[in-house]
């Protein structure tokens, strides 16, 4: 069927700020909705209130609203389209998670969309109601003849209990109408369950829990499936739990396709994952669907469907290349499957099942470490706020890959010393599965446990453990060897299971250089393999690639040999990346998602890029985040999804010869390259390394504030705790310590005494070894305030400057920050924005920068300046309404001055950035703020006068969180 002509205006709703559960793969997923639906001639009207992403751009939708998502901002936005004679004729709600699907029900039944006309789409309401709500999901499943677990709903206490007395114990509790898990959880004994339950009736907004027998250990798959208005039906992968069932999917380590499952159950499974979605209700789009395998007898029963896009469907997009979320959003107005095209080959049917010839392996990224005290088991509630993928031609290469893209100071899975070696503390760790079970996998065999014990404690399918016993048996055999010996062919061995130089370095005794050096003499080289839906069969017109390790590695037929070292990649057989003769530049992405570096800078690495194609450049980003809108292989001219991480980088730079590296848009991540590209001669796009490093050198900036008479609170630098205390006695109580060169505040802490000095300096210096702490004396009850400026290197534009309503000593990311200031005098923003100048230009900035003021007693005081994209970038932007990125981009890239710009913001009332919290999933932890930062995303909120009755109420809480 073609699309439907009488549907010519959809609202999408968004997911709102990213917290623990739900992340930016709505905002990837939204956004391709738009771009989908804009392609067809429909206008789209878009609501979120997340100011970080790229999603709530101007160039997605027609029409954006940076509102709360609540029904009274739905039925403004209606009212509104009416009144202006064209309203809104459908609604999609798929795209933005469990937020979107909540607030279009509650908009249902309150007869919000029939009141204006609107249709729902790409979802039956009803389908949504049979699976979030538990019971109605078990009926049906019963009633189409899917096994499930034995268990029923509670309504109450009392119903509970009685429900449990009937299965019987362990048994399993699931909210109705919850995200990521929430006040889920297993109960092995009778005397925890009273308060289990407790929790889960109070944790689902209808107040119902599922009381169901424990799979715990059984194996966990997925699949993803499309079905359009016809009822054809595609399955796009499967998906494997690497961990088994009783870990929440979001916090399992993931595999695509799955490794252990036989054709004859994939196509039992298969079956019954169409048999549910036809059995609940009948809509086009995309669906997850969850089961359960019973390693002892292959009986598979089924957890649960989610009829919408899903953080696994960015997933499988990303892993297979088929854009799910475009796709769906079509077949939401009509289309069929096989009326659409196949946008990565564009010559082939959408109607297809994509064919994969490598692994794709998704790890979590947690951060635990800003909630001391919390609670680090994994189970039904998920708990990581990230993840990063790895692609491999095996599955051991797209493991090490991933956990290389961790950023958590590893090099792999092992092989850099800093195993775990008490066997009793691994055996804890294998059967009570935190965020370093993983590793701790790795360490058990390289202790000498047996393969039966390590199965028996962790239930992991044995293929996976055969899998890690082999990465220690290899290294065993290459640790024979130094490497004048090494066999070259061992060395290639490793590298195709995806051992990093590093690694290999660690495990020979030498420099990581040396590595690299062995293998150009040898010829052992990365080349590139393109990601094409198809496994080769048909050309693929997208440029997406990862890297891998040919075998052997020949040149094609008739290059000639080259006198001195290796051949280029480009004429290695096997290689699919083809290079132009055009001018290049790189974009670093950030990597996992993490509180203190989110998705506020996936949305600067996609302006940068489309700036910079804009100059006339083709643009090639590095990143290895499935989740967001920078690895969508429609964005960048090239899109190579591998770790941002120095030998991937390095290559890849190697081989598309680019004229610099842009590394200020990508967060901490892309700036610690920063270092490396300069000494290998690698030109950085914009400011300098030597700029960068100054601002981040105490020393060398205070002098630069102090040549310029700018004002900055006493500081010294130490790498001990007696010379700390010496320093203390100077600079006086209360201190502000820190590590350098960090992101997100991390280990940074107010000090009232000698003591507590001591033991934060001795904390520091066991997480972060050999670094630089700083001590800077704390401005108590001092205001604080911020601005970012684009710098040409002689020109400075300021393009917001930003309050904090909470006092100094809150880290920036975690206060509500009002735009423009609200109670500062003409006098101090007069110095901050003279203070903004000078330091740009002392520091040679060409691009942006972000200074942070403290405000007392009238004088301005610096306590940091970082010349690069902030945090608060996105959120001026979209107060403002101009791109600053993308001017900031031209500005690096020499293409435009800061005078050739016109500025035109426009400033009408006030803009709040609301930090927004996961502190529900550690309901133990403290929740006081302080300098290290723990809010996971944010929201925008506008007011037209300080009377306002929502900023009245956060002025009046101000000091209420602030702690140390």
């Amino acid at each position: 069927m073609p699309k439907d002509s009488s549907i010519r205006s959809i609202l999408i709703i968004g997911s709102g700020p990213i917290v623990i559960g739900q992340a930016c793969e709505f905002d990837y997923a939204g956004s391709q909705a738009a771009r989908s639906l804009r392609e067809e001639g429909i206008e789209v009207s878009l609501i979120n209130s997340n100011p970080a992403t790229i999603m709530t751009d101007p160039i997605n939708a027609d029409y954006v609203y940076l509102k709360p998502l609540e029904k009274k901002s739905i039925v403004e936005i209606l009212k509104k389209h009416q009144e202006e004679g064209h309203p809104i004729d459908a609604v999609l709600p798929t795209m933005g998670g469990q937020t979107a699907l909540n607030l279009a029900i509650e908009c249902d039944k309150a007869g919000v969309w029939t009141k204006y006309g609107v249709r729902i789409i790409g979802v039956d309401i009803k389908a949504i109601e049979t699976t979030e709500d538990r019971e109605k999901f078990r009926l049906k499943m019963l009633e189409l003849g899917v096994g499930v677990c034995q268990g029923r709903t509670a309504r109450s206490f009392l119903e509970g209990k009685e429900i449990a007395q009937e299965i019987g114990f362990p048994l399993v509790i699931r909210p109705s109408f919850t995200l990521g898990g929430t006040g889920g959880g297993f109960v092995d004994k009778p005397e925890d369950f009273d308060k289990a339950l407790n929790n889960g009736l109070h944790a689902s907004p209808v107040h119902e829990v599922l009381i169901e027998q424990s799979v715990m250990g059984w194996k966990e798959y997925e699949l993803e499936l499309l079905r359009d208005g016809a009822g054809n039906f595609i399955i796009i992968c499967s998906i494997e739990n690497f961990d088994p069932m009783g870990i929440h999917t979001g916090d399992s380590i993931t595999v695509a396709p799955a490794m252990t499952l036989p054709d004859t159950l994939y196509q039992k499974m298969r079956d019954l994952a169409i048999k549910m979605m036809d059995g609940i209700g009948k809509f086009a789009g995309g669906c997850n669907v969850q089961f359960s395998v019973n390693p002892e007898n292959d009986d598979i029963i089924a957890i649960e469907i989610n009829p919408r896009v899903s953080r696994s469907s960015a997933l499988a997009s990303k892993a297979t290349g088929y854009p799910i979320a475009k796709i769906a959003a079509k077949m939401s107005i009509g289309y069929n499957l096989d009326e659409l095209i196949n946008p990565i080959t564009g010559s082939t049917s959408a109607f297809f099942e994509p064919a994969i010839d490598y692994v794709i392996v998704k790890v979590p990224r947690w951060n635990f470490d800003k909630f001391p005290g919390s609670d680090r088991s994994l189970g039904l509630q998920m708990k990581s706020v990230g993840e990063a993928m790895g692609i491999g031609r095996n599955f051991q290469e797209a493991l090490q890959k991933a956990c290389q893209s961790l950023e958590i100071r590893r090099n792999g899975l092992g092989a850099d010393g800093k195993e775990l070696t008490d066997q009793e503390a691994i055996k804890y760790s294998l059967a009570h599965p935190s965020w370093n079970r993983m590793f701790h996998i790795y360490d058990a065999f390289k202790a000498g446990l047996s393969f039966k014990t390590i199965q028996n404690l962790t239930k992991i399918d044995k293929w996976f453990l055969y899998q890690i016993e082999e990465l220690v048996e290899l290294e065993r055999e290459i640790g024979h060897y130094d490497l004048e010996d090494v066999p070259p062919a061992l060395i290639l061995k490793a590298k195709q299971k995806g051992y990093a130089d590093r690694q290999l370095a660690h495990l020979l005794g030498v420099k990581e250089s040396k590595i690299y050096n062995f293998r150009q003499e040898h010829n052992i080289r990365r080349v590139f393999k393109c990601v094409d839906t198809c496994a080769a069969e048909f050309e693929a017109r997208t440029p997406y690639y990862y890297s891998t390790f040919n075998s052997p590695q020949l040149p094609i037929e008739g290059t000639e040999t080259p006198e001195q070292g290796a051949f280029p990649v480009g004429v290695l057989a096997g290689n699919e990346s083809i290079t132009s003769e055009r001018k290049k530049v790189v974009i670093l992405g950030s990597g996992p998602n993490r509180i203190g570096q989110g998705i506020e800078f996936d949305y600067s690495c996609v302006h940068g890029v489309l700036a910079a194609k804009e100059a006339g450049y083709e643009t090639i980003m590095i990143n290895c985040n499935p989740e967001t809108v920078s690895t969508d292989p429609d964005i960048a001219d090239k899109l190579y999804f591998e770790p941002v991480f120095w030998e991937h980088v390095h290559a890849i730079i190697m081989h598309e010869n680019p004229v610099g590296v842009i590394v200020q848009l990508g967060g901490q991540t892309a700036l610690k390259m920063a270092e490396k590209l300069t000494r290998y001669g690698i030109k950085i796009i914009g400011t300098d390394y030597e700029s960068l490093d100054l601002a981040e050198d105490r020393g060398r900036f205070s002098a630069l504030l102090r040549d310029h008479n700018i004002p900055y609170p006493k500081f010294g630098t130490v790498r001990g705790s007696d010379e700390a205390v010496e320093l203390s006695r100077e600079l006086g109580f209360p201190l502000l310590v820190r590590p350098s060169y960090v992101l997100g505040g991390q280990s940074m802490k107010i000090v009232l005494n000698e003591q507590e000095l001591e033991q934060h300096v001795v904390k520091i210096l066991h997480d972060i070894p050999d670094n630089n702490i700083l001590l800077d004396h704390f401005l108590e009850n001092a205001i604080e305030a911020e601005a970012d400026a684009i710098c040409d290197g002689e020109d400075v534009y300021i393009i917001g400057v930003m309050e904090h309503i909470e006092p100094a000593g809150i880290h920036s990311g975690d206060s509500y920050a009002v735009l423009p200031t609200f109670d500062l005098s003409d006098n101090v923003i007069k110095q901050i924005e003279e203070h903004t100048r000078t330091i740009a230009k002392a520091l040679n900035t060409v691009g942006l920068i972000n200074i942070q003021f403290a405000v007392k007693d009238e004088v301005v005081y610096i306590i940091e300046a970082n010349p690069r994209a902030s945090r608060t970038v996105p959120f001026i932007c979209k107060a403002y309404q101009e791109p600053y990125v993308n001017y900031a981009t031209k500005v690096m890239l020499g293409d435009k001055k800061v005078k050739d710009f016109d500025f035109k913001p426009v400033k009408k009332g006030y803009a709040i950035k609301i930090p927004v919290f996961s502190f529900n999933k550690f309901p133990n932890v403290n929740k006081e703020l302080g300098p290290e930062m723990k809010s996971t995303g944010e929201g925008i909120y506008f007011i037209d006068d300080l009377e306002d009755d929502f900023f009245q109420k956060v002025y009046s809480e101000r000091n209420l969180y602030l702690s140390r």
